[in-house]
Order: structure tokens, then C-alpha cells, then sequence
């Protein structure tokens, strides 16, 4: 995709198109997204989090319900992902409503998970003080013992989050920083689109 296409009106169909040009290339991390959120004193914070697919229309993410992440979407549910790959000169920003998975579909998505994955949900009290790696370490040991040649339950403290945008904006970089910048906006359920100056 060399220049943006408005002909089926379609973002979310648009933004895998992207997303599977960056895949195919072998580009590293091609489904990291900058998951952006405010807190209780209205201060904006910034991760990296993994990209999981689309779910009804909406963006998939996983993590630690009791993480800082967490305790700022139940503060403000309103965030901002971006997704960047430089070699391709791509950027797709989404900003929109975000709503915990349900929990059916979020045990569906652990079950595969690798085993070490499993422990360590269980291990780590995401976002939270800890001595030394060693406690991880230690939490580590104790349960694959508690669960070993058992299965891996998903924790009630982990799951997904939907990420449900109304806004995605399309920028393609270009020579001398003109670069092109397409704006979807969902408006009564409907989406419309403009073009924005660089």
C-alpha cells in the first residue's frame, strides 16, 4: 500500500492491510502498539503493550488487572494507541473507549499461552514494589510445583481489554516531512474521513 485508499470506507480493514504489509516483512514486534492512559491526578502515562487481533471491531490487548494500566482505565476508559514501523514510513493512531474482555474470551486466549507465560501471571503483582527479582523468581518455583502436570487456570486478575476506537488516523511519511495524514472519525455509528496537514 504506497498511498491511502478511501474506496471501501473501511479503517479497521485498512489497518490490517497495514499490519500484515509489516508482518510479511519480517519487521520485529510488528503488532506493538504505544498504549497511552491518564490516572486519578490526570497524569498521562505511556507503555508498549502486544496488538491481539481485532474482536467485533475493537482492539485487543492483554494484562495484569491490577497493573497501573488498569487502575487508570478504571479511572478514565478513554486511551490512545499508536503503532509505528519506520521502514515502512507507517504510523496508525487509534484513540477510542476501552471495556474489559469478557472473561470466556479472555480464559480462550490463555489456555494456548506458553506454560512459563501462565506461571507468571500468576507470579507478578504487575506495576507493584517488589526487593529483588528473586521474589518473582521465588513465586515462580513455588507455583510450578503447585501446578506441575496440571493445567495452568487463568487468573481472575488477568484478562483482555477491547480497545474500541472512534477516531484512527493513517499517516504515511514523505519527503520533507509532508507527509500524508488520513483521519477516520465514527460519527453515529458511521464512519467519515478528512484529510489532515502535516
Amino acid at each position: 500500500m504506497s498511498t491511502f485508499d478511501f474506496i471501501n470506507n473501511q479503517p479497521l480493514k485498512n489497518f490490517e492491510i497495514i499490519l500484515k504489509e509489516a508482518e510479511t516483512k519480517g519487521l520485529p514486534e510488528f503488532n506493538a502498539m504505544n498504549l497511552a492512559t491518564v490516572d486519578g491526578r490526570q497524569r498521562p502515562s505511556v507503555r508498549v503493550v502486544l496488538f491481539k487481533g481485532l474482536v467485533d471491531g475493537a482492539l485487543t490487548f492483554y494484562t495484569n488487572y491490577q497493573g497501573k494500566k488498569a487502575k487508570d482505565l478504571e479511572f478514565n476508559s478513554y486511551a490512545s494507541a499508536n503503532f509505528f514501523w519506520p521502514q515502512l514510513e507507517r504510523q496508525v493512531r487509534v484513540e477510542g473507549q476501552v471495556e474489559k474482555m469478557s472473561r470466556e474470551l479472555s480464559e480462550k486466549y490463555f489456555q494456548p499461552r506458553p506454560r512459563i507465560s501462565q506461571i507468571g501471571a500468576w507470579a507478578s503483582n504487575q506495576s507493584e514494589k517488589i526487593e529483588s527479582f528473586e521474589v518473582i523468581q521465588n513465586k515462580i518455583q513455588v507455583l510450578e510445583e503447585k501446578y506441575a502436570g496440571k493445567e495452568v487456570p487463568c487468573p481472575p486478575h488477568w484478562g483482555g481489554y477491547l480497545l474500541r476506537p472512534n477516531t484512527i488516523e493513517f499517516w504515511f511519511g514523505r519527503e520533507g516531512r509532508l507527509h500524508e495524514r488520513y483521519v477516520y472519525e465514527l460519527v453515529n455509528g458511521k464512519w467519515s474521513h478528512f484529510l489532515r496537514s502535516p
